[in-house]
């Protein structure tokens, strides 16, 4: 059979990872005479690598994460952030149990970023996740409501591995609201993870969850605490009535079930 032959049967099966690695593969295996099922084993590792490829594109785009940042495009330099931290989560151990990650800290803090780059990072590792500015999806939780379609929303994020919350407490919005917003994250407890930017330094419990102690210091572990990328009085100190974090400052609580 023809080499244009080949491709057109691989472009007519839909195999456009075989067809695009199919002359590099071809020409190695004729060098190093390579045997027959190494060659179509080679075939097929590209094929699967273009299908996960394919699928990463896809849930970075119905994500709708308003960004592309990542990790490594964070200045970690100077700053008081535990970048070991960041990328423990970016590893997305915390979605087995269906945690929660609040992201506290000033305007500038970098908390979108951080969430952003998670986001990614967890996507790159297979799970699907939803971005949310929480004004809007408050509109679109009253507008569900008003429309006699409430819950349609909640349905489809529980399908989801995470959601994240951005910019919680920046603007006001009206008590229906917020309670439609409580009452969907209700609906994702213990199914949907979480992940929040805020400028609110409130209790974990906001979130369903009761919060687990651990420090960068020596508490770790601790009941009682939360845990933070850097120890100042908020973040260290949960016990004080902290309601929004110093300027500069940012910390990360670690809501667990």
């Amino acid at each position: 059979m023809e080499r244009t032959q080949v491709l057109e049967l691989m472009s007519t099966l839909k195999l456009f990872g075989m067809r695009s690695a199919y002359d590099e593969i071809m020409g190695n295996a004729i060098k190093r005479q390579h045997e027959p099922p190494r060659i179509v084993g080679d075939l097929l590792q590209s094929e699967i690598a273009e299908k996960q490829a394919r699928s990463i594109r896809y849930q970075l785009t119905v994500a709708k994460l308003p960004l592309a940042k990542d990790i490594d495009d964070f200045d970690f330099d100077g700053t008081p952030i535990n970048e070991g931290l960041i990328r423990e989560l970016a590893t997305g151990n915390f979605l087995a149990e269906q945690h929660n990650i609040v992201l506290v800290g000033g305007t500038g803090t970098g908390k979108s970023h951080l969430a952003i780059a998670i986001a990614r990072a967890l996507i790159r590792n297979g799970s699907r996740g939803r971005f949310f500015n929480v004004v809007d999806l408050v509109n679109q939780l009253e507008t569900e409501a008003r429309s006699g379609k409430q819950g349609r929303l909640a349905d489809y994020l529980n399908r989801l591995d995470f959601i994240i919350l951005d910019e919680l407490g920046y603007l006001p919005f009206a008590q229906a609201g917020g309670q439609l917003l409580f009452h969907l994250i209700s609906r994702l407890y213990e199914r949907t993870s979480i992940i929040v930017t805020t400028i609110i330094l409130a209790s974990p419990k906001t979130l369903g969850h009761s919060p687990k102690a651990r420090l960068d210091g020596p508490a770790a572990d601790a009941p009682g605490h939360t845990r933070s990328c850097r120890s100042d009085d908020c973040a260290a100190r949960p016990s004080r009535r902290c309601q929004s974090p110093r300027a500069g400052s940012m910390a990360v609580v670690l809501a667990c079930g």
